[in-house]
């Protein structure tokens, strides 16, 4: 076996001295990449403008999500069979390409193809990361390291949009994507002692099959086919149906066997990874709009229940974190998903009855404070479920559940939005009851997510 801290005693946690230059290491690669996701937004406009691309404004966006599969899926099979130490460095150093030809970018269609590498190497960094914490963590230490994960995501949430605003303001918007390389660089540099103590596997697992990634490439467009077809009039939108097809069809050689069936133990996990995700992110994405529209807040009002949530979303992974082992996996993901059915079932039915504005948005936070407390155990409980041989295969299963699932669920949250619209009914309603609905598969699946007494396979 390869000497690692892995089989250190903790001492301290996350930020005693034989892990502080990791866990901050890690915590800026994934702070970076959430940066770079959401700071986005706040320039976009701008970036469309001056390089006279308005017309690809969404496929700015859609790019990297499509290309973040092939990213997640690659670096699964890569980490499986050399270990995570060459295929983080060179996520890393994909992501760090991708953002210097954004800054760069002539024109708005070069500015789409850095958005692809920014993808690429952003979807392979959380896995290889991911694949890392199995290695360097021991597994005490493991819901705190996924909690600052968490917390990663939250802080530019909370403070990305306006620290792009200004910098975009102080020296322009490709300062947004050039000033974050040498923080990239910066943050691998911190983590390099302990890939240098991560040696190569002794039994290296056989290379996975290349369909993989021809798999991948067919969910992400796929997904983004949904709603593009599914959004028009006529016969083209039964296309839409397709394209669902395509999506359960691609993603069953990404994922560990009886996934899609929710068979107990691992395979469970990662169905409820994708189902927490595509819940809560439909109705992320909708929450404010419906509180401008229908209780006609102020975007600034409305945005709020944005920054509450990151902060109960941070303190939900926490809570989740001090409990450790007091509280199973299998609990905290059951908590977790409760808590998110809970809080999108109420914001449902504050739309139906025309409750107060407050009822929607604490709804929200209760969802917010439900993924915070079970989403970081899934991955726990994953890496639990894993060896050597399949570690790299089963994080990269997590990421593509969480990926696509939230993908999924925005395309036909907005196919459902334009149907309702078409018949007269409440758009937003047939939303939030469609997240509803995949909240309650959650709460199925997560009670099936106890580890099975016989090993899971692919």
């Amino acid at each position: 076996m390869p000497e690692t801290v892995t089989r250190r005693r903790p001492r301290g946690g996350i930020l005693a001295p034989d892990y502080l230059p990791t866990t901050v290491g890690m915590f800026a690669l994934i702070a970076y990449v959430a940066f770079e996701a959401l700071a986005v937004t706040t320039v976009m406009p701008t970036v469309a403008r001056d390089l006279d691309g308005v017309e690809l404004y969404a496929l700015a966006f859609a790019a990297p999500l499509a290309s973040g599969v092939l990213g997640m899926v690659a670096a699964g099979a890569w980490s499986d069979v050399r270990g995570p130490v060459a295929p983080l460095i060179a996520s890393a150093a994909l992501f760090s390409v991708g953002l210097v030809v954004c800054g760069t970018a002539p024109s708005m269609e070069i500015f789409v193809i850095g958005r692809v590498l920014q993808g690429l190497g952003g979807g392979a960094l959380s896995v290889g990361l991911y694949v890392t914490v199995g290695l360097v963590f021991p597994a005490l230490l493991q819901p705190s390291i996924f909690a600052s994960f968490a917390a990663a995501w939250v802080l530019p949430a909370l403070f990305g949009p306006a620290l792009a605003a200004y910098v975009a303001h102080l020296a322009g918007w490709r300062w947004v994507f050039l000033g974050t390389v040498l923080l990239v660089v910066l943050a691998m540099g911190l983590i390099a002692p302990a890939l240098r103590r991560l040696a190569r596997p002794a039994a290296s697992a056989p290379a996975p099959p290349a369909s993989r990634l021809w798999w991948a490439g067919v969910a992400a467009a796929a997904v983004l086919a949904v709603e593009l077809l599914g959004s028009r009039r006529g016969p083209t939108a039964v296309l839409a149906l397709v394209a669902v097809a395509a999506v359960v069809v691609a993603v069953r050689p990404l994922v560990p066997t009886g996934t899609l069936r929710a068979r107990p133990g691992l395979p469970s996990v990662i169905a409820t990874r994708g189902l927490l995700a595509a819940s809560f992110f439909a109705t992320e994405a909708y929450i404010v709009f419906v509180l401008q529209e229908r209780w006609s807040l102020t975007p600034g009002r409305a945005g709020l229940a944005l920054t509450v949530v990151g902060v109960v979303w941070a303190l939900g992974s926490q809570a989740q974190a001090r409990l450790g082992q007091r509280v199973s996996d299998t609990d905290a993901i059951r908590i977790g998903t409760a808590l998110v059915l809970a809080g999108v079932a109420l914001v449902a039915a504050a739309v139906l009855l025309d409750g107060p504005a407050a009822l929607a948005a604490g709804a929200y936070v209760l969802a917010g404070a439900g993924m915070g407390f079970g989403y970081p155990r899934t991955g726990v409980a994953m890496l639990a479920c894993s060896g050597d041989g399949d570690r790299g295969f089963n994080s990269s299963a997590l990421s593509i559940a969480d990926s696509l699932g939230g993908a999924l669920a925005l395309s036909v949250a907005g196919v459902a939005y334009a149907a309702a619209q078409r018949t007269g009914t409440d758009p937003f309603l047939a939303v939030f009851v469609l997240a509803a609905a995949i909240a309650v598969l959650g709460v199925l699946t997560a009670a099936r997510t106890a580890r099975s007494t016989s090993a899971d396979s692919r």
